[in-house]
């Protein structure tokens, strides 16, 4: 019983912030990614009967600790719906995703993971029962399943049923570009679950934040609808900004940017002055993600390159769903 899945990482342009319950990864709010053809992970997962455990490699290397646990986890929820709780695996997953700096690693990595494993199985899953799924290994994941721009709704239940995604308009639809501004690959000083309790527990600003998320949702759908970048672009990064805001009111405050994030802002708003449409967003991490369109790819990427800190920067285009190979 073996399968291969592979899945594209996600990008945020309505974000995801704070979790109305944790166990299950039910979100505060309805999020809107846009799904990336540059970032994806492979895995191949094979259930063996000669395995006393689970076993996990990530680029060739035996993962311990947290993250082995959060994978087998996983795979728990997986064998109790396939009836084979005493059923081990071995798991061997390629990350083209800097593990833990920003770049949603987790969204493609358990998306992979969920759709190599029901398929080594034979389960019968639904793209909608697998966002349902894989949302219960990361929520981000959940949007991972479908290309292009997909939204993740929060849904009302409290047993997570309702709470998947839904694609908004698939890869092909608009070739809108996106290039990831690399300034570090290092792992990130507050993870992101633990970055959303403390924002959700502690910062005045988060109410705030979650009665802006409603009204940005229908403009960006609108914007994603009539292809009008500036719309889509002004939403994204006035929410990433806003966003962001919640950590700093937050006990401890915290914040994810370096000074060269601020030095990217700042070269994008220097792009808009001279008549260049871009846009930015950032998840939680340092590393930058600029919008813009194909006509000016050569402009943005050579002031985006000049910037100080930057140690790549790599375009992607809208990516595809989910795929076994």
């Amino acid at each position: 019983m073996k399968a291969t899945a592979k899945a594209h990482t996600n990008i945020a342009l309505i974000k995801y912030w704070g979790k109305r319950d944790e166990s299950l990864i039910l979100p505060m709010n309805n999020s809107l990614s846009l799904t990336l053809d540059g970032f994806y992970t492979s895995t191949t997962v094979e259930f063996r009967n000669d395995l006393l455990e689970d076993v996990f490699y990530l680029d060739d290397k035996t993962v311990t600790g947290n993250e082995y646990y959060r994978v087998t986890s996983f795979l728990d929820l997986i064998r109790k719906q396939a009836g084979n709780d005493g059923l081990f695996a071995e798991i061997r997953s390629a990350n083209q995703v800097p593990t833990a700096a920003g770049f949603a690693s987790s969204a493609s990595g358990f998306a992979a993971l969920a759709t190599a494993a029901v398929k080594a199985l034979g389960l019968p899953y639904s793209n909608q029962e697998l966002s349902v799924l894989t949302r219960q290994g990361s929520g981000s994941a959940c949007r991972s399943i479908y290309g292009g721009f997909v939204e993740w709704q929060q849904g009302t239940k409290a047993d997570g049923t309702d709470s998947y995604a839904v694609q908004v308009a698939n890869a092909n639809d608009w070739d809108i570009r996106v290039a990831a501004v690399v300034l570090s690959s290092d792992a990130k000083k507050v993870l992101s679950r633990e970055g959303m309790k403390r924002t959700v527990e502690t910062s005045p600003f988060y109410s705030g934040w979650l009665e802006s998320v409603p009204s940005d949702l229908q403009a960006i759908k609108a914007g994603i609808k009539e292809k009008d970048f500036e719309q889509v672009g002004s939403i994204s990064e006035a929410n990433c900004l806003r966003m962001h805001a919640t950590t700093l009111g937050a006990n401890p405050p915290f914040m994810y940017w370096q000074s060269t994030t601020f030095l990217i802002m700042e070269a994008v708003r220097a792009l808009r002055a001279d008549g260049i449409s871009a846009y930015f967003t950032i998840d939680a991490g340092p590393n930058v993600k600029v919008l813009y369109m194909p006509k000016d790819e050569e402009a943005v990427q050579h002031k985006l390159r000049s910037v100080p800190g930057v140690r790549n920067v790599i375009v992607s285009r809208p990516g595809s769903g989910i795929s076994c190979m």
